[in-house]
């Protein structure tokens, strides 16, 4: 049995040595004696229970602790402790003068009078507030300073005053929360019993390094592993699954020959609206929909041209077209905004684009923002993957080619195109994937040639440029089996250690 416990001694790891000595403590009082962290206590208590020598318990437990009043007032007082260190000076004193001279907030002041004078420390007459209590009153810390000393607590533990105190205290705002935690404790087994509380001291080899060959002593020995043992999970650190999808998009349009734009989140309504022929009575522009910022004021483009053929084309239109037929205002269009679509980078793109670097090709994936009602299929802010295509020659059966190219790289073998409007597209197209866990066809956005009127004001002349705005987020969620969009952006830990990796 002894050949058995001492075979077993040399199998421990440093963690479970180091902790030995002290398995007849609580694990608040390893960690304590030995300086490790909560983690690595708990991982050598594992590991001994994978040795037989200890049976690792958990259980749920209401814990009692402060909140952010709380701690602020454990530090410094409770309201009515600072008012009667105040009545303490000055005994006699109106109720104003005395809510001054306190710095306590209308609510402590109006909750501390209430707790004084329910205790008989006070007395209120005249508008005047007076301190009747007597010397070793007020030296004698109340039930609620005691017991805001003493958290974080088991509710379950409690004693009868401190139960009371803690029903006084959770009447008042943010002092003492109750969190359900997962409590772990442990018990020896006979084993455990046996060798617990012993101090060992084993000159065993760890892991073999380049040193210890090349200076290797004979009577040098490696520490045994039981390699049947299971152990903790390991999760490595990686990338969130969304930035894996947008790199993986990102290397397709760059295959298929695309150079990547930017443009700003917080944009004018000229970029996103304006510049793309939206007239500017269009309900998209309504708060309804969009997110505008208040009290920031912005600017046109110093391109006076560009602007002047912009109000032309609302106005009266262009290459034959009759306009919106209204008066455009530089007022609605320097409105301050979050970008509603990435299409705004493609306006910012186009006017900084040569007619001599044509043919060209750019692509986006970004973030935009509307006033949406959330649900499974539907967010306030999503990411788009945006593309155009500037070339004379470019028609609409190359727009579908490119789209069916993309999303069939993705990973989506039913794609679905339907006729649609646009204000700033035509002809337009709506892109739609088969969902088969809902099974509906999912709408990712919209397609279509940009207008002349939105194009003319840009080259002075009208070129086929082939535009789309997908969805980028519904477009990956079937790739991660999700079914509800607000999974996307939740942050479940436990989902993020799990989903596989982005690979088609």
């Amino acid at each position: 049995m002894a050949q058995d416990i001492n075979k077993l001694l040399e199998s421990l790891s440093p963690l479970e040595i180091k902790i030995l000595p002290y398995l007849n403590l609580t694990i608040e009082e390893i960690k304590q004696k030995t300086q490790l962290d909560n983690t690595s206590v708990l991982r050598a208590l594992k590991f001994l229970e994978n040795k037989s020598i200890l049976k690792v318990e958990t259980a749920k437990k209401k814990i009692i602790e402060l909140g952010i009043n709380g701690i602020y007032y454990k530090k410094n007082h409770l309201p009515e402790r600072k008012l009667l260190l105040l009545l303490e000076q000055s005994n006699h004193i109106q109720i104003e003068e005395a809510k001054k001279l306190s710095k306590l907030s209308d609510n402590e002041f109006k909750v501390s009078l209430g707790v004084l004078k329910s205790k008989a420390l006070i007395e209120i007459k005249n508008e005047k507030v007076s301190l009747t209590a007597k010397k070793e009153e007020l030296t004698k810390k109340t039930l609620e300073e005691k017991l805001i000393e003493a958290l974080p607590l088991e509710f379950d533990s409690l004693q009868p005053e401190q139960l009371y105190a803690f029903q006084v205290l959770q009447k008042r705002k943010d002092i003492i929360q109750i969190e359900e935690k997962t409590i772990v404790s442990f018990k020896l087994t006979e084993l455990g019993k046996q060798i617990a509380g012993r101090e060992i001291k084993l000159d065993l080899i760890e892991e073999l390094t380049p040193e210890i060959i090349k200076n290797w002593k004979k009577n040098k020995k490696f520490r045994s592993y039981d390699i049947t043992s299971p152990v903790p999970a390991i999760y490595g650190g990686k990338k969130h699954f969304v930035s894996q999808a947008g790199e993986y998009a990102r290397q397709i349009w760059r295959d298929l020959g695309f150079k990547e734009m930017t443009g700003p989140k917080v944009e004018t309504s000229f970029w996103v609206f304006d510049a793309l022929f939206t007239p500017q009575d269009h309900p998209a522009r309504e708060m309804q929909d969009t997110f505008f910022i208040k009290n920031i004021p912005g600017s046109l483009p110093k391109d006076k041209a560009l602007v002047k053929k912009v109000k032309e084309a609302h106005e009266k239109g262009l290459a034959g077209s009759k306009g919106w037929r209204y008066e455009w205002t530089e007022e609605e269009a320097s409105k301050i905004l979050l970008r509603t679509h990435t299409t705004a980078i493609s306006a910012r793109t186009l006017a900084k684009l040569d007619k001599k670097e044509l043919p060209a090709k750019f692509f986006a994936i970004g973030r935009c923002f509307r006033n949406e009602t959330v649900d499974w299929s539907h967010g306030f802010e999503f990411n788009q993957t945006e593309g155009i295509v500037v070339d004379k020659n470019a028609n609409f059966r190359n727009l579908l080619g490119y789209l069916k190219e993309f999303f069939t790289k993705m990973g989506y073998e039913k794609i679905l195109f339907r006729p649609s409007f646009f204000a700033y597209t035509e002809p337009s197209v709506e892109i739609a994937v088969w969902h088969p866990e809902k099974k509906v066809w999912l709408e990712l956005g919209g397609a279509g040639i940009f207008r002349p009127e939105v194009v003319i004001p840009f080259f002075g002349e009208y070129i086929p440029v082939l535009a789309w705005g997908p969805g980028f987020d519904r477009s990956i969620m079937m790739n991660y089996n999700i079914n509800d969009l607000r999974q996307v952006y939740s942050n479940d830990i436990e989902m993020l250690r799990k989903i596989k990796p982005w690979l088609k």
